[in-house]
């Protein structure tokens, strides 16, 4: 591998919020706090590096929603808002019924941060996690909807380059989340560091610059490949030591770049495997469109039992 590998490491109004820790940077909002005028608090979801993520009630939607809320030491840092400024115009200018929507944002005064839909439900990492890995029949449905939305997305000329389990909720519809590093694909092309999430992220988004294949919507289809074989094996395609994401050696932190897929075993069907073989391609070049793998799953779902089924008809399949 001839790349050069560059590292990177990369709420009526309540009671005003605590101080942040000294460590975390956490806004510690209590119960009914006001982040916005008729936005107020609940409860916090989780978070990440840069930001926070509250479940929070909107007065003026009279609906939950969840509040995605840059953290307080990144609140003056130019480049985190212009993150957030990303993302929010990206979720107002897509619209794909399993891509979370917008509701706006707020990126200016004491809480920068944009408001998207709330969707129930878990995500697929979690899913996973407790129960293991996931059946064919509720598999390939999910993957069929995922696939299509980064058809959408590439058509819009976005890469998302995020996709992973813990991006992918379990709804009715199921919902594609997290747009915070997705990128037009000229953009996409001009990164020089790796942006993602290590064991999700296609070889040319791993070594990304001049001598790597350009990052553009087949890297989706890579993170999708590697995600469904996730979900099906329940474990990542290509697994690694702990403290391998640390390392400076990029085989080591990557070894997507030099093995090739663990085999995902004789209980996922013939077809799935091969199709995931071909989404996890080292070559950019070889691996199907997202259209090609919607095209390549609707029959697979069709043999679904229709019970199971009904959710995607009127919605994904072409009538024939």
């Amino acid at each position: 591998m001839a790349w050069p590998f560059r590292s990177a490491r990369p709420a009526t109004t309540g009671r005003a919020p605590r101080a942040p820790g000294p460590r975390r940077g956490r806004w510690g909002f209590a119960e009914g706090a006001e982040i916005a005028p008729g936005r107020h608090v609940l409860g916090r979801l989780g978070g990440g590096s840069r930001y926070e993520v509250y479940l929070a009630w909107d007065e003026a939607l009279f609906a939950l929603v969840v509040a995605k809320i840059l953290r307080p030491g990144a609140v003056g840092d130019a480049r985190a808002r212009e993150e957030l400024r990303r993302e929010a115009s990206l979720v107002e200018r897509l619209a794909h019924p399993c891509l979370v929507r917008g509701f706006g944002a707020v990126l200016d005064g004491a809480y920068p941060h944009v408001v998207l839909e709330h969707v129930e439900g878990p995500t697929l990492h979690r899913l996973v996690e407790r129960s293991g890995p996931a059946a064919m029949e509720q598999l390939l449905p999910l993957a069929l909807h995922v696939a299509a939305v980064l058809h959408h997305l590439a058509g819009r000329g976005v890469v998302h380059l995020d996709v992973k389990p813990a991006n992918v909720v379990m709804s009715a519809p199921p919902r594609l989340i997290d747009l915070s590093v997705a990128r037009s694909v000229e953009e996409a092309r001009t990164l020089r560091v790796p942006i993602g999430t290590d064991a999700y992220m296609a070889p040319e988004q791993c070594l990304p610059g001049p001598d790597a294949p350009p990052i553009g919507p087949a890297a989706d289809v890579w993170a999708l490949g590697a995600t469904l074989f996730h979900a099906a094996a329940g474990r990542p395609p290509f697994p690694r030591r702990p403290e391998a994401a640390r390392s400076a050696d990029a085989p080591t932190r990557f070894p997507q770049l030099v093995r090739a897929p663990e085999p995902l075993g004789d209980r996922v069907p013939a077809a799935v495997s091969e199709l995931v073989r071909r989404m996890l391609a080292r070559d950019p070049a070889a691996r199907p469109s997202a259209r090609e793998v919607v095209e390549a799953l609707e029959p697979l779902v069709a043999a679904v039992p229709d019970r199971l089924a009904r959710t995607r008809r009127g919605l994904l399949v072409p009538p024939r």
